[in-house]
């Protein structure tokens, strides 16, 4: 991956919005220059680099500009200033049906789409029964497009553009349609591409999908490019770009016979009443997820956290319970536990102070993960206060792992070697075995 396959160079994408709409042609040519207007930017001085046969990934909310540096890329809209450069044959599927016909049949727009990319008649007929094979179209091949579904739009039309072979894949939110086979379908075919040698441009929301199969993305904001990073790295970012806005996200391996460091949490500030009327027993002031590093963003998978509890008692409580439980961003229960259960019960609260939970892993993937505070009588019979889904902790995970939970597997490969049963563990080492081979 050494030659670049795509260069954008500082750029800019402006669209004119006016003010008073519905006009008619000849409307704004009788007032050409005189329709009030404001200029948006949807794209604004944007630089990065794809290499060849790499697969990089645009994030972002909507509205960030993904879409439009994709059409930019592809040629169907030209950048107001800056510069993009693509080496090698280019396929492009931007949005369900673009480039069809409604009036035309599945074949028909076969054919219309591979003259597009520069195909003769005959060089389609030679993959022809491909595109059909693979977009699970035979019985409908023959119809008018307009009649097809969504889906059934998405399958001929990625199936088109892979079979092309291009040397540049353009892809925009379409692996995210289609039923859960058609996607596996073509992940699959992604990564053969990427086998291949391909170049992979692709926008999407789905996290897990730009982890699996992305080398670097680019995370855009209103335009603007905010970062470009490894896939965990760049989620991240996106996630913390997306809090900002008040919208939520729909390394090396390390040595684990080696111990962890000890967590090296920040010294407990001075505890002080809090400047409020308090008409509870028990008040909870603020809860914190603390990291081994106090200037660390986020945990890594299976690093310690402490998850420190400050509350305040007007008045001493004998009777006590602090309770707490983590949910991810989907309303699931991770864990929950409290200090009855644990069999460490608090003898009483008085006044200001803290109580810490410290977690020696989180065996958590990526993620941000919401918290929940409970201060309860020990029996859980009565609420003193309580403190729902206010704060959270992230999890980076810098792996390709998926799913929820890190688990840690080793690899154990038993195999015969001239009548001895041999084993084989993830250092690479042999050694002979005397349970039989499978």
């Amino acid at each position: 991956m050494g030659e670049l396959a795509i260069e954008v160079t500082n750029v800019t994408k402006s669209f004119k919005v006016y003010q008073e709409g519905g006009q008619s042609a000849k409307e704004r040519l009788i007032r050409a220059g005189r329709n009030p207007h404001i200029v948006f930017k949807a794209l604004d001085d944007v630089s990065f680099e794809v290499k060849q046969g790499e697969t990089f990934a645009l994030l972002g909310h909507n509205g960030s500009g993904k879409s439009t540096m994709l059409k930019c890329i592809a040629g169907t809209l030209r950048p107001s200033t800056g510069r993009v450069v693509t080496r090698g044959r280019l396929a492009a599927l931007l949005e369900l049906g673009a480039g069809f016909h409604p009036d035309l049949t599945g074949r028909e727009n076969i054919y219309l789409n591979g003259s597009i990319l520069g195909f003769s008649k005959s060089q389609i007929d030679v993959i022809f029964d491909d595109i059909v094979e693979f977009a699970e179209l035979s019985d409908f091949i023959d119809q008018q497009v307009k009649h097809y579904s969504s889906g059934m739009y998405a399958r001929l039309g990625f199936s088109v553009a892979i079979n092309v072979e291009p040397e540049i894949l353009l892809v925009d939110e379409v692996l995210s349609v289609g039923d859960e086979s058609f996607q596996r379908k073509c992940i699959d075919r992604v990564r053969q591409l990427q086998a291949d040698g391909r170049t992979i441009l692709l926008v999407s929301h789905a996290a897990e999908l730009v982890r699996q199969i992305a080398d670097r993305a680019a995370v855009l904001d209103h335009g603007h490019l905010v970062d470009i990073a490894e896939p965990g790295e760049a989620i991240r970012t996106l996630r913390e770009t997306l809090a900002r806005r008040g919208i939520a996200l729909l390394a090396e391996d390390e040595d684990v016979t080696e111990p962890p460091p000890a967590p090296k949490y920040a010294d407990p500030p001075s505890l002080t009443v809090p400047v409020v009327n308090v008409d509870k027993q028990v008040m909870i002031t603020k809860v914190v997820a603390e990291y081994p590093d106090p200037d660390a963003k986020f945990l890594l998978p299976n690093q310690p956290m402490r998850l420190r509890i400050d509350y305040f008692a007007p008045e001493r409580i004998d009777d006590i319970c602090m309770a707490f439980e983590f949910q991810d961003p989907h309303g699931n229960v991770i864990f929950g536990d409290d200090t009855q259960t644990m069999e460490q019960p608090i003898h009483a609260c008085d006044g200001v102070g803290a109580v810490c939970f410290d977690l020696p892993r989180v065996p958590l993937l990526d993620g941000a993960y919401l918290i929940s505070v409970t201060a309860t009588t020990r029996n859980g019979g009565q609420v003193y206060d309580r403190r729902d889904l206010q704060d959270r902790f992230e999890v980076m995970q810098p792996g390709r792992q998926r799913g929820t939970v890190a688990l840690e597997p080793k690899v154990v490969h038993y195999f015969h070697d001239a009548g001895a049963a041999h084993e084989t563990e993830t250092d690479g080492s042999a050694h002979t075995g005397d349970a039989a081979a499978s």
